[in-house]
């Protein structure tokens, strides 16, 4: 398999024409080896348009998922990173090329290990993992610049809302399957908040957060 030329098709055929045009981005995916993040089994699946599974009934997100959302969060090399379901370490790792600091918390003890081993094994220094559950967040780290959270949620979490500094932004993907969408919050000042909702996918449910209740008749 020609892994460079797999990584061109899947930024140019899966990435681009999902309005992934940032040139920042796209070098980044570029450069930072997805398919060393991928479990050794999927390896030949690492560019394709799929989610990869991972260990616990976890998974890697479709990398043009991952990169419209590392689009529209716009991290900054002066900012500070929190983020939900670390998975292998790959969104880690990207983040963590664009931002200041980048704190990932997974709530799978063997998970947490992995993605730690293939940050260290990528040389990315600035990326922490740290085996907590995420629904809960890391209070005493806060505030944070960006938050995203690496899976579905059945609505926006209050509580990780009020770790945004004033300007930060919090991406997820909200709603129920099969209707989701990505969803970017922005804390435009202490009690004000702007959403967004730019595009629409599906993706696997981050645990712990409420679901609220459904009612039928």
């Amino acid at each position: 398999m020609n892994l460079e030329q797999a990584r061109f098709n899947m930024i140019e055929q899966q990435i681009r024409p999902w309005e992934v045009l940032d040139a920042q981005v796209l070098h980044l995916l570029s450069v930072v080896k997805r398919e060393d993040f991928v479990p050794p089994g999927y390896r030949n699946l690492a560019f394709v348009d799929m989610e990869i599974p991972l260990t616990d009934g976890q998974c890697m997100l479709a990398p043009r998922v991952e990169a419209r959302l590392l689009q529209d969060l716009g991290v900054q090399k002066h900012e500070k990173v929190l983020e939900i379901g670390a998975g292998s370490g790959y969104m880690a790792a990207l983040l963590a090329h664009r931002a200041q600091r980048v704190i990932s918390l997974e709530i799978h003890a063997e998970l947490a290990r992995t993605a730690r081993a293939n940050l260290q094994a990528a040389g990315v220094l600035n990326a922490e993992v740290r085996h907590l559950d995420g629904a809960r967040g890391v209070p005493v780290e806060a505030p944070f610049d960006v938050i995203l959270l690496s899976g579905s949620l059945p609505e926006v979490p209050q509580s990780l809302l009020g770790h945004l500094k004033v300007g930060g932004r919090l991406g997820a993907i909200i709603g129920d399957d099969p209707v989701m969408r990505a969803t970017i919050v922005t804390r435009v000042g202490e009690s004000q908040f702007r959403t967004q909702q730019p595009w629409d996918t599906v993706a696997p449910r981050l645990l712990n957060f409420p679901e609220p209740s459904r009612f039928s008749f």
